[in-house]
């Protein structure tokens, strides 16, 4: 039998979604568990990179397609949308006003709040590979990896999750 107290605490997240309410969710649960002790990482895949794409900066030298994506795809935390009730932006903003209203961390906010805790983020290199996103379009202090990256964090955690 195992000694808890030996065990140190870990979580880590697979953020999937680029949905608001999701990206939201993930990092309410991730500052959290933190703010409770746990070392956490979050490993962002296909949609949910564009979570951390930084809308003010551009990667060079993108082909057709990855240009494509790049103008379909939302650039960065305050672009993302609603999963449901969206109603072509409506919704994300009447969402945005009750969380103002009743004193909720913005997602930009607990995105700095994140970084500040120490959690580490890790994007996926192949999905950013198959998706035209470079390096250069993402925020600072993130890491970049691959699913090795992430089994490695997630082997000795004890709570592993997928948004």
């Amino acid at each position: 039998m195992s000694n808890k107290t030996d065990e140190k605490d870990k979580v880590t997240l697979v953020v999937f979604s680029q949905d608001f309410d999701k990206a939201i969710a993930s990092f309410i649960i991730a500052t959290g568990a933190a703010a409770m002790g746990s070392e956490v990482t979050m490993f962002f895949t296909f949609w949910g990179i564009n979570v951390l794409r930084d809308p003010n900066k551009s990667g060079k030298g993108k082909n057709i397609v990855e240009k494509m994506f790049a103008v379909m795809m939302p650039k960065g935390a305050t672009k993302l949308k609603l999963s449901k009730m969206n109603m072509a932006g409506i919704g994300t903003k009447m969402m945005k006003k009750i969380m103002k209203k009743k004193n909720i961390e913005s997602l930009e906010s607990l995105i700095e709040m994140a970084k500040e805790m120490d959690i580490k983020f890790v994007i996926c290199q192949m999905s950013m590979d198959l998706m035209g996103i470079k390096k250069e379009e993402i925020i600072d202090g993130v890491d970049f990896g691959g699913v090795a990256s992430y089994i490695g964090e997630t082997s000795d955690a004890n709570v592993n999750l997928f948004i």
